[in-house]
C-alpha cells in the first residue's frame, strides 16, 4: 500500500486527481506523518497546492516542517509555494520569513510576497518590496504589474499607481491583457473615469474580466447609469457576463431610483441562467433592499430553494438599512435555528438595530453572542459595538469597546465623539477628539460634524467656532450645510443670533428649512421678534405645508403681546388649510 501511495503521490504533477481519488490531502498527511520517506520537489508542490486551494492551514503548516527536516528549506520552487499559501491564510509574517530565507530569488517569488501584501496588507508593503525588486536588477512581469496596482488601488494612491503606468509603458507588458485590465480598475477606482474609459476603448482585446473592471470602477463612484450602460454595451458586444459583473452593476445601483435598473437586472439574470447563482440571488437581494424594496428581497429569499449564509447576510442587512427592526430579529432567530455560522457583517447588523432602536437589553445580548461567536473581533465590527452602546446611553461602555480595539480608524474615533455629542458630554466630545489628533490619524468631514453637533448641544460656543475654523484651514476640508446648520444651531442656542443670522448670508451653500428652523426656534427662547419673522417668511417658503413654522411664529408674536398679528399667523395657516400636529405647542391666550 505505501508503494501504491508513493507512486501515485510522485505522479501528481502529471496526474493530481490519483490522489484525491486515493482519499485526498488527509490521507496524504497521514502518509508523510507515519513514513519518514522524502518525496521528490513536483510531489510536494502538488501537496502544497492542494493546501493552498483548500486553505487547509494546519496540514499547510506541517508540510512546512516536513520539508525543512528533509533538506528542501533552500528549494525555490516550494519556497515560492509556501509564500503562496502563507499569504493565501493570511499570515504574512511567516510569509516575509520564508521569502527572507530564500538564498535565491525569482520574479515569481517576489511577485508572490508582493501579491500576498497586495491581498492582506499593508498595501504600501506591496510598494516597497517592488522597489527592492526593482534594486536587485529583476524586471517584473505581467502578474507583478498587476498585484503592486492593486495595491495602489487600496490606498488610491493616484501618484504611484501612476509611476507603475510610466514603467509598465517602458516594459513590454503595455499591450498585456492582464496589465491593461489591472490599469483600467486602477484609474476606474480612483475616480479618473475618463482615463479608465479611454484606456479601456484603445485595448485591442476585451476579455468579461476587463468589462468588469471598468463596469466595477464605475459602480465603487456611485455613477450606476454609467454602469449599467457599459452592462448593455458588454451584452451587445457579445461578451457573456459572469456573477462578478451582475455584482458590480449591482452594487451600484443604491436609492430608489435605480430600482427600475435592478428590476431589469434581475430579468437579464433569469435569461441568461443566473437565477440559482447563489452569489448572484445574494446581489440581487442585496440591491432591493438598498434601494428600499426589502419586500422583493424577502420574496426572493423566500424562493429560494436552500438558503446560504451570502442571502442571509444580503438580507438581514437591508433589514437594518431600513430600520427594519421586527423583521430582522425574526430573520437573526431563523438563521441561529438553522445553526448558520453567523458572519461578521450579520452580526454588525445586528449591532445596527439594537443603535437604531437603542436598546440596552438587546445590546447586551447581542453583544455577548458575538463574544460566543467571533471572539476575534475586526474593526467594522468593533465601530459597530462602539456606536450600538454609545446610541443606547452606554458611553462607559463604549469607551471600553473603543480602548480595547486594536486597529481604531476615524470611525472608531467618530463614533464615540458623537456618543458624548448625543448626551451632552461636549467637553468629553473635545478631549477624545484630541486624543484622536494625537494618534497621528486624521480628522474627516463627519468627525466635524460630530464635534460640532457635541459643541452645540453643550453651550460651548467659542469652541465649536474654534473647531471650525480647524476644519476649514488646518484640514482643508469643505464645510458642507450639515456643518453650517451646526454652526447656525451653535449660535442660536447661544443667544448669539445675529451672527448666526449673518453666518446664513455669506456661506457658500444655499440655506435649508433646518438651518432657518434653528433660527426660529432660537428666536421664540430670546424674544427676537424681527428675526423671527425673516425666518418664517424663508420658512413659509421652504417647507409651506409645516404647522411647526407658523406655531412658532405666532408664539413669538404673543409673548411679545402682538396678539393681533398671533391671529393673523393662525389664521393664514387655516387659510391654507394646514392641520397643526398635535405635538406642536398650543398657545394659551388669557385675558
Amino acid at each position: 500500500m505505501n508503494r501504491i501511495w508513493k507512486r501515485a503521490i510522485n505522479h501528481l504533477a502529471e496526474n493530481q486527481s490519483s490522489l484525491l481519488r486515493l482519499g485526498g490531502l488527509k490521507e496524504a498527511m497521514q502518509f508523510l506523518q507515519s513514513k519518514h520517506i522524502p518525496l521528490n520537489s513536483t510531489s510536494y508542490s502538488s501537496i502544497m497546492q492542494l493546501c493552498i486551494d483548500s486553505k487547509a492551514e494546519k496540514e499547510g503548516r506541517f508540510l512546512h516542517d516536513h520539508l525543512l527536516r528533509n533538506g528542501f528549506s533552500s528549494d525555490l520552487y516550494l519556497s515560492t509555494k509556501l509564500i503562496i499559501f502563507y499569504a493565501k491564510i493570511g499570515d504574512m509574517d511567516a510569509a516575509c520569513n520564508v521569502f527572507d530565507k530564500m538564498p535565491k530569488k525569482s520574479v515569481v517569488s517576489w511577485t508572490a510576497i508582493i501579491s500576498g501584501f497586495s491581498q492582506n496588507g499593508p498595501s504600501e508593503k506591496a510598494l516597497e518590496v517592488f522597489s527592492e525588486m526593482h534594486l536587485s536588477g529583476l524586471k517584473a512581469n505581467q502578474f507583478t504589474y498587476g498585484s503592486v496596482l492593486r495595491s495602489c488601488t487600496n490606498m488610491m494612491c493616484l501618484e504611484k499607481g501612476q509611476q507603475i503606468h510610466g514603467c509598465i509603458v517602458k516594459s513590454r507588458f503595455i499591450e498585456n491583457l492582464f496589465v491593461q485590465t489591472a490599469l483600467v480598475d486602477f484609474y476606474a477606482k480612483c475616480g479618473r473615469i475618463e482615463d479608465a474609459r479611454l484606456l479601456f476603448e484603445t485595448m485591442s482585446q476585451r476579455d468579461v474580466v476587463s468589462w468588469n473592471a471598468v463596469i466595477a470602477g464605475f459602480a465603487v463612484q456611485g455613477l450606476a447609469d454609467d454602469s449599467f450602460g457599459m452592462f448593455r454595451s458588454m451584452l451587445c458586444e457579445g461578451v457573456m457576463p459572469d456573477n462578478f459583473t451582475f455584482g458590480s452593476v449591482l452594487r451600484a445601483c443604491d436609492r430608489g431610483k435605480d430600482l427600475m435598473k435592478v428590476n431589469r437586472i434581475h430579468g437579464f439574470i433569469i435569461q441568461l441562467g443566473f437565477r440559482y447563482h447563489e452569489v448572484v440571488i445574494g446581489s440581487l437581494i442585496d440591491a432591493y433592499a438598498r434601494c428600499g424594496s426589502v419586500r422583493n428581497a424577502r420574496f426572493l429569499y423566500d424562493s429560494m430553494a436552500e438558503k446560504d449564509l451570502i442571502s442571509c447576510t444580503a438580507l438581514i442587512t437591508g433589514y437594518a438599512r431600513e430600520r427594519c427592526t421586527t423583521d430582522a430579529l425574526d430573520l437573526f432567530n431563523e438563521i441561529n435555528r438553522m445553526h448558520m455560522r453567523m458572519d461578521k457583517v450579520i452580526l454588525c447588523s445586528m449591532f445596527n438595530i439594537c443603535a437604531n432602536i437603542a436598546s440596552l437589553s438587546l445590546s447586551r445580548q447581542f453583544h455577548a453572542f458575538a463574544l460566543k461567536n467571533q471572539p476575534n473581533y475586526d474593526t467594522a465590527m468593533g465601530n459597530a459595538l462602539i456606536d450600538m452602546y454609545a446610541k443606547s446611553g452606554e458611553i462607559e461602555d463604549a469607551n471600553h469597546a473603543l480602548e480595547e480595539m486594536q486597529g481604531k480608524n476615524v470611525i472608531s474615533w467618530t463614533s464615540l465623539i458623537a456618543g458624548y455629542g448625543k448626551h451632552g458630554y461636549g467637553e468629553k466630545a473635545i478631549t477624545l477628539f484630541q486624543k484622536m489628533e494625537g494618534s497621528e490619524l486624521k480628522p474627516n468631514d463627519v468627525t466635524f460634524l460630530a464635534l460640532l453637533f457635541a459643541c452645540s448641544h453643550s453651550g460651548l460656543i467659542s469652541e465649536g467656532y474654534q473647531f471650525f475654523d480647524f476644519m476649514v484651514n488646518k484640514y482643508n476640508i469643505n464645510p458642507r450645510g450639515e456643518h453650517y446648520a451646526c454652526l447656525v444651531d451653535l449660535f442660536a442656542r447661544g443667544g448669539k443670533l445675529e451672527k448666526a443670522y449673518d453666518l446664513v448670508l455669506k456661506m457658500n451653500v444655499t440655506p435649508n428649512a433646518s438651518l432657518w428652523g434653528s433660527i426660529l426656534g432660537a428666536c421664540r427662547v430670546y424674544d427676537n421678534m424681527s428675526l423671527g419673522e425673516v425666518a418664517a417668511r424663508h420658512l413659509f417658503n421652504l417647507a409651506p405645508q409645516d404647522a411647526v413654522n407658523y406655531v412658532v411664529l405666532s408664539s413669538i408674536y404673543a409673548i411679545a403681546g402682538s396678539w393681533k398679528d398671533a391671529w393673523k399667523t393662525w389664521k393664514l395657516m387655516k387659510d391654507k388649510g394646514i392641520e397643526k400636529d398635535p405635538g406642536c405647542c398650543i398657545i394659551q391666550c388669557t385675558k
